[in-house]
């Protein structure tokens, strides 16, 4: 359970910060009885016939009260100190270990972006105050607690009191956890909802702008904003009408310890010193109102918690530790089974360059996943020159297969690092090859710095995006290189030049995702995709002659 993992991660840092608080609650009970035993020295030197021995004896008391006020006052402070950093530290964890998981995934991960960044930002934040909300609500026990062995060490009847009204107490915790709890979750999920929303609605800005209807789309977004605000409305009550409870009943125990401790004391079965010892010890008996503070932190903490282990849910993808053979590449798919595949059983040549048609979800891409390992099928195999991908190395695997795809992500500081990302990072000329054979090279240099041109200076157009893209796949393919639609937004001339780079030589084996005829026609093979099987494998001539053939590029 992900909840057990944060509390052992940041246990070390939350024992520190148990002690320093029951530190400073064991000098908080200490004070009461100190403060008495000095009023009762101040009260004797005042009495007749008392002298100034008294009062001096009552110096020590008096200091020993100031002393104990100062060092609560500064155990509180370095107790403060030390659970933001060790929230922060916790939190940082947690964001790590739940951003790793989610690259771990990779493509498999189904949450909405939008969803995951509320997720490892609110949620991670909250869910890292766990371990320092659990020492604090335990040491916040101890108060209580203590306060009441203390007022039964003081005196007994007083003690009665108080036990008396703790099952009321017990009862007033328990549904302010229970209804605390279904609300905290109802609410993240709602804040979850609108997170998603508008991170779909940043990235379809232009759709959105082109169809003119803003405010439809605000509307949208903010639909769950209804539920957020009814169950942000509904803690806030189970809060106040806690507190208001807790207000009503504890100052009655309090006024009934005071009025019992007063009656002791008229029986002379307390002095005044015992009777302010009793009725503070009576106060600290009832003050649940830090416990509350804690115990809500803690609900919402472990609610937040259980939304991060949802994403740890994902599988993650596990590696091996094998490395290829020499070979030149032959891929097999054997027996595979795939969400939109079935039963696909298929071997493309070492070398050879093949190209995957068929309408729109008959499959295509979910068979270049596969080829690459961007995904593992749900049965079968799928093996580069007779290994299976799964029994990799990572670091082999990703060496040797390269993708390109039809949006590709920018994600180097600038142009030579957006085609230097990848498993390892080839050389300056390595990296103006590629450019050169992706047709990106020209407009590269046209750029204000060339190639050291930030990406975020580069106003790139959808086929210049993918010919950086394409530089990317080359500049680090071994063995196999798939292309997923990845020449879609370029224009005819560029798409024939980038093609005669990407069907020349036998160097490697290139599959690639098909839509116009005329790819398919410079393939060795085509593989033709139906409804998720395999219709027919061929040169594209024979395949011609078909008319349901024909008709994938006419639709």
């Amino acid at each position: 359970m992900f909840l057990r993992e944060i509390v052992r991660h940041g246990a070390p840092r939350a024992v520190l910060v148990l002690l320093l608080t029951c530190a400073s609650a064991a000098a908080g009970l200490a004070l009461p009885a100190v403060l008495g035993h000095a009023l009762d020295l101040l009260l004797a030197g005042t009495g007749a016939g008392a002298g100034a021995g008294a009062r001096a004896d009552a110096g020590p008391w008096l200091a020993l009260c100031a002393g104990l006020t100062a060092l609560s006052v500064l155990l509180g402070a370095f107790d403060g100190l030390v659970t933001a950093s060790a929230n922060a530290r916790t939190t940082a964890w947690i964001r790590a270990r739940v951003l790793g998981h989610v690259l771990a995934a990779g493509p498999e991960q189904r949450l909405p972006s939008g969803e995951l960044v509320a997720r490892l930002t609110g949620n991670a934040a909250q869910a890292g105050t766990v371990p320092t909300a659990l020492a604090a609500a335990l040491a916040a026990v101890l108060t209580p607690v203590g306060g009441l062995v203390a007022l039964a060490l003081t005196d007994a009847w007083t003690a009665l009191v108080v036990i008396a009204g703790m099952p009321l107490l017990a009862l007033l915790l328990r549904v302010f956890i229970r209804a605390s709890g279904e609300s905290s979750a109802r609410y993240l999920t709602a804040q979850g909802e609108i997170a998603g929303l508008l991170a779909e609605a940043i990235r379809g800005i232009r759709t959105i702008t082109a169809a003119g209807v803003p405010e439809r789309d605000a509307a949208r977004i903010l639909a769950p904003l209804p539920e957020l605000t009814r169950q942000g409305r509904l803690m806030w009550r189970i809060l106040g009408s806690s507190t208001a409870r807790a207000a009503a009943l504890l100052p009655l125990l309090q006024l009934t310890v005071l009025a019992v401790a007063g009656l002791r004391l008229a029986d002379g079965a307390l002095s005044v010193g015992g009777m302010l010892a009793a009725w503070r010890y009576g106060v600290l008996a009832t003050g649940t109102g830090v416990l509350v503070g804690q115990l809500n932190g803690l609900v919402r903490g472990q609610a937040a918690a259980g939304r991060l282990a949802e994403i740890l849910e994902a599988p993650a993808m596990t590696y091996g530790a094998r490395q290829l053979p020499p070979g030149k590449g032959e891929l097999q798919l054997k027996g595979v089974d795939r969400r939109g595949l079935r039963g696909i059983d298929l071997v493309v040549p070492g070398g050879s360059v093949t190209a995957v048609v068929g309408r729109s979800g008959s499959g295509k891409s979910a068979l270049a996943a596969l080829a690459g390992r961007l995904a593992d099928p749900d049965t079968g195999a799928v093996l580069i020159d007779g290994v299976p991908l799964t029994s990799l190395s990572r670091d082999a695997l990703r060496r040797e297969v390269g993708h390109a795809f039809a949006r590709p992500a920018l994600l180097g500081k600038t142009v030579a690092g957006t085609i230097a990302f990848g498993s390892h990072l080839p050389a300056g000329e390595a990296v103006r090859e590629a450019a050169r054979a992706a047709c990106a090279d020209d407009f590269v240099r046209r750029l204000p710095l060339g190639y050291d041109t930030p990406c975020t200076a580069a106003p790139l157009s959808g086929g210049e995006a993918q010919r950086l893209g394409l530089a990317r796949a080359l500049a680090h393919t071994g063995r196999l290189l798939i292309l997923d639609d990845a020449t879609s937004s370029l224009d005819s001339a560029t798409e024939r030049k980038v093609s005669q780079a990407l069907f020349a030589g036998a160097r490697r084996t290139r599959l690639i995702v098909a839509h116009r005829a005329p790819t398919a026609a410079r393939a060795d093979l085509v593989v033709w995709l139906d409804e998720g099987r395999i219709r027919a494998v061929g040169p594209h001539a024979e395949l011609w002659q078909l008319p349901e053939y024909r008709a994938v590029f006419d639709g």
